[in-house]
């Protein structure tokens, strides 16, 4: 079995082995090259010890030395190369207290998480594959290296890479993994935020944002995030609804683009449902508010998840708007844009769609015919030029204190009474007309 390394990945090995060293690419490369998928990475693992790998090679970085890793750039790229090591016991379900060099590849791969994460290639002697890596990708199992529960107390992360590599490929988790992962899901508590928050990006964003429902199942959702396990405990006893909250967001998470900001916001646009939820006097379950609850306790959720200022913003602006249904006019639609932000209505748009195909099918084309016209009055706004932001109105602060206006409250109140009015009617926004409004409401105040 080939695999065809790139030119640079081959000069190391073949260098190391012109210095007595074994050398081998390793883990994910090799299990992405076997299954016709471009590595995003090359790691290389050998017999050679950090400090031979840094003789042999101009230039080096210790990125982590204490671990065997030292990184070789080449072209201004650069390769991990990684002693053949075993690691001793681990204290925090994450880091081995010490880890000791070998010379043997098998006991380096016998250390890695899963039987496809498992084989070595080089072109000298061909794949290493000494758990059946190949076996299990050719069965599309995800199965750790010998005891699952021994591998999950080394890194709890590794519970939840089981389910992310599983939605990424496409695979099925073995039993005896998703035993051991049931039985240890607590432990992932002792996982930072910072490493889970990846996890859950690379599940959301791909081919199977579904097995969100596997984290739930498995237990592991209870641990970074409860809210989601509330939401598939809740019903939905409503005629606009067939499933529970959570089936609802599982279906919306497959209805949309594969992007960050937008699987982030279908997987919480709901989170408030369960706090809101009220039912009436004939059984129909009703959910008011939850949009703007929803929006806070989105923010909540990111921070505890160490997300990013922006990607937050913008969860909960979506969270906060997306079950917003103004009456189509292009009045009304010009002020969505302002309170809104004219940029952010694509990605809304998007999320109402998804959002309306994890419902019942009851008023489906309504709604769908619904959101086309709310689009289609957003776009010729757009295409228009009209005004929806006051930096694009055609006065400012300047003008009016050229009126004689002073600095102050009263010429913000001024601006943005003239904003309202541009709202109102678009062809208000000329300098002169504007101006012209500006004096007579000036004049009512002196």
């Amino acid at each position: 079995m080939h695999i065809d390394l790139p030119q640079n990945v081959n000069f190391i090995i073949d260098r190391l082995y012109e210095h007595g060293f074994e050398a081998y690419a390793v883990g994910g490369c090799v299990r992405d090259s076997l299954l016709g998928r471009k590595p995003q990475d090359w790691d290389i693992t050998t017999s050679a010890k950090p400090d031979q790998v840094k003789t042999i090679f101009n230039h080096t970085i210790d990125t982590g030395i204490q671990h065997g890793t030292v990184t070789v750039m080449l072209d201004h790229v650069g390769y991990e190369v990684t002693t053949y090591r075993i690691d001793g016991e681990y204290e925090d379900a994450r880091h081995p207290k010490e880890v000791t060099f070998t010379s043997n590849l098998k006991l380096d791969l016998e250390r890695r998480d899963f039987t496809i994460n498992a084989m070595a290639y080089n072109h000298k002697s061909g794949i290493v594959d000494e758990f059946d890596g190949i076996g299990d990708l050719n069965k599309h199992i995800i199965k750790c290296v010998g005891c699952a529960h021994d591998r999950f107390s080394e890194d709890a992360l590794r519970m939840f890479r089981a389910v992310r590599f599983a939605a990424q490929l496409g695979f099925e988790i073995d039993k005896e993994t998703q035993d051991a992962i049931k039985e240890l899901a607590p432990t992932m508590a002792k996982v930072s935020a910072e490493r889970i928050q990846v996890e859950l990006v690379k599940l959301l964003t791909s081919d199977h944002p579904e097995m969100m429902r596997n984290l739930y199942e498995l237990g592991l959702t209870k641990v970074f995030m409860p809210e989601f396990d509330v939401m598939m405990q809740t019903p939905q006893n409503n005629k606009h609804h067939m499933y529970s909250v959570g089936e609802h967001t599982i279906r919306t998470l497959m209805n949309v683009r594969a992007d960050k900001v937008l699987r982030l916001t279908m997987l919480l646009h709901d989170v408030a449902k369960p706090v809101c939820i009220t039912t009436d006097e004939e059984g129909q379950d009703h959910f008011k508010k939850h949009p703007a609850v929803g929006a806070d306790m989105t923010k909540q959720i990111l921070r505890r998840l160490k997300f990013d200022n922006k990607t937050i913003d913008c969860c909960c602006r979506l969270v906060k708007e997306h079950d917003d249904r103004p009456q189509i006019t292009p009045k009304n639609v010009r002020r969505a844009m302002s309170r809104i932000g004219a940029g952010l209505f694509p990605m809304l748009f998007e999320v109402k769609r998804a959002d309306m195909l994890g419902q019942s099918l009851y008023k489906r084309k309504e709604k769908m015919a619904y959101i086309d016209e709310f689009e289609r009055v957003y776009n010729e706004i757009l295409s228009d030029d009209q005004c929806v932001s006051k930096k694009d109105m055609k006065i400012n602060g300047r003008d009016l204190i050229d009126l004689g206006m002073e600095p102050g409250q009263k010429l913000g109140e001024i601006l943005d009474k003239l904003y309202e009015m541009v709202l109102d009617d678009p062809e208000l926004n000329d300098h002169e007309k504007l101006i012209e409004h500006a004096n007579k409401i000036i004049s009512t105040l002196i």
